[in-house]
């Protein structure tokens, strides 16, 4: 020791340089050894993530909903619905799988799209082949022929299976939701036709989704023009999901697709170019009534007449000025045989000039008549011809998703009114009968998971999740049979006896009711 204290003394600069460089390099080492420790760590950290992201994921085309996201889905849902009964339609629901044998060759080329199940090899039942249903309409025929029905208006609501090339921003999954209207039975020509467009701008003018025009053509009429432009009657069918893609990609690529997939010659193409560039109004029908090739096929003026007829019913129908006549339209499903429509948004279309994640969403509903399907289906082959209208509501929720991104407001999810909140401890029992009683006046209420919870929390849940009114009860609410209402938004508090709380609270929810009204509209 006396040692040390001499040496400190005589070589003061030399002990503490060598005591510091001993103090650094331990520091060194320590830090060395937890640096070497924490990239251990991190690294059996990554792993385990990397493991769990294999399985903790969902497969590629599905989603999951937060609350957010169903109260969107959840509304939309609710407008789609009223809309449909509003005009007299029944309900049904059909099996997400159906026989493979009944969806083959009615979807054209997207019959590669369908995804069919494989069977246990141990399965009774190990002959019977089945796939996920590809949409709605087939199973609908099949339910049709099934019960020997005539006649009948139904909505259907459901997930669907393809597999497709998943495009989220597009609103393209693997896995989504049809929300389909049809008339089936015999009946004037275009009267059901025309109620169905009806039906997609009152849904589209209730959603609010922005400015969209819906496009209609006839089956009938592009058959006719593939017969006066010399097209084989083999390529029919798919020539019109090569003509469909022209909302999608340039004619130029189309045309090559004619010439080198389907064969057609160059002066084909150019004379089915002339038709399909085609669009306008009820003036276009007159042009092509006065066609010199068109003027003579039986197709063209069946379809021309319909089509002028479907325009009168649209006029009465105050929908005429959404609709444009457009001869590109085809719509690739084989299973159509006359009207045909969609409904594009026209603040969503695809620019190709921007990036891969814009909101492009394409079509967000149609439909079409189709006169044969149940015919074909029915062992004794009945004839119950068919119009339909599908909603593409997954697209609709990307758009409604992205407006609500833009307003950055922010939804209520829950739809509880009240909440029942003590100020003091021991008061869970008291908290419980409030909630009994609210529960079945048919009121709306929740209260707090503990015996003992904090004001101050129970207050913030309220305001988190928007919720209206807030009951407030301590011993002195308790000594005069009376409970404290708050009010969650203005923070006004009243008191209010206990015997009438169902009436007070009635009044007060409608009066705050009435003012969230008013404030929207203003």
């Amino acid at each position: 020791m006396r040692l040390i204290l001499n040496t400190c003394l005589y070589y003061p600069k030399v002990f503490y340089r060598t005591r510091s460089r001993q103090i650094d390099d331990t520091l060194t080492k320590l830090l060395s050894s937890k640096q070497e420790e924490s990239n251990r760590q991190s690294i059996h950290k990554n792993e385990h993530v990397t493991i769990h992201d294999k399985i903790l994921k969902i497969p590629r085309g599905t989603r999951d909903y937060h609350p957010s996201q169903m109260k969107i889905r959840e509304e939309v849902f609710r407008t789609i619905i009223d809309c449909f009964k509003q005009h007299g339609a029944d309900t049904i629901d059909t099996p997400v799988f159906e026989l493979t044998t009944l969806l083959r060759g009615k979807y054209g080329e997207d019959a590669k799209l369908i995804y069919e199940l494989q069977d246990r090899v141990d399965d009774d039942d190990n002959n019977e082949k089945l796939a996920l249903r590809y949409d709605l309409t087939v199973p609908f025929a099949r339910y049709i022929s099934q019960n020997k029905i005539s006649a009948m208006k139904r909505y259907q609501i459901g997930k669907v299976y393809r597999r497709d090339s998943p495009k989220m921003t597009r609103g393209r999954y693997r896995e989504f939701y049809q929300c389909d209207f049809d008339i089936a039975g015999c009946y004037d020509p275009m009267i059901p036709d025309a109620e169905c467009i009806k039906i997609v701008v009152e849904i589209l003018d209730k959603l609010a989704l922005g400015q969209y025009k819906i496009y209609i053509n006839h089956r009938k009429l592009l058959d006719a023009i593939f017969t006066v432009c010399d097209v084989p009657n083999k390529l029919f069918r798919s020539l019109s999901s090569t003509i469909d893609k022209l909302d999608k990609l340039p004619w130029d690529v189309v045309r090559n697709e004619m010439i080198n997939e389907k064969g057609l010659s160059p002066e084909v193409v150019d004379r089915i170019s002339r038709y399909v560039h085609m669009h306008g109004n009820v003036n276009l029908i007159d042009q092509l009534r006065n066609d010199p090739q068109l003027s003579s096929n039986k197709l063209a003026i069946q379809a021309l007449h319909d089509l002028d007829l479907l325009f009168r019913y649209l006029t009465l129908f105050n929908v005429i000025d959404k609709v444009i006549f457009d001869l590109k339209l085809a719509r690739g499903l084989d299973y159509y045989t006359g009207v045909i429509f969609e409904a594009v948004l026209t603040k969503y279309q695809f620019n190709p000039k921007l990036d891969d994640d814009q909101i492009a969403v394409g079509s967000v509903a149609g439909g079409g008549r189709y006169d044969e399907l149940v015919e074909k289906i029915d062992p004794k082959q009945r004839h119950v011809p068919c119009i339909g209208v599908s909603i593409g509501v997954e697209r609709i929720f990307t758009v409604k998703e992205h407006q609500q991104t833009q307003l950055k407001t922010q939804s209520k999810t829950v739809e509880t009114e009240i909440y029942v909140a003590s100020a003091e401890k021991n008061f869970l029992e008291q908290r419980m009968k409030i909630c009994a009683y609210l529960w079945e006046n048919g009121f709306k209420a929740e209260m707090a998971y503990k015996r003992n919870p904090k004001l101050l929390d129970q207050l913030q849940y309220c305001e988190k999740h928007h919720i209206e009114l807030c009951i407030i009860i301590g011993s002195s609410e308790l000594e005069t049979s009376s409970l404290k209402i708050r009010d969650v938004v203005t923070r006004n508090e009243f008191v209010i006896p206990r015997n009438q709380l169902a009436n007070e609270i009635r009044i007060h929810l409608k009066r705050i009711r009435q003012k969230l009204t008013d404030n929207k509209q203003q």
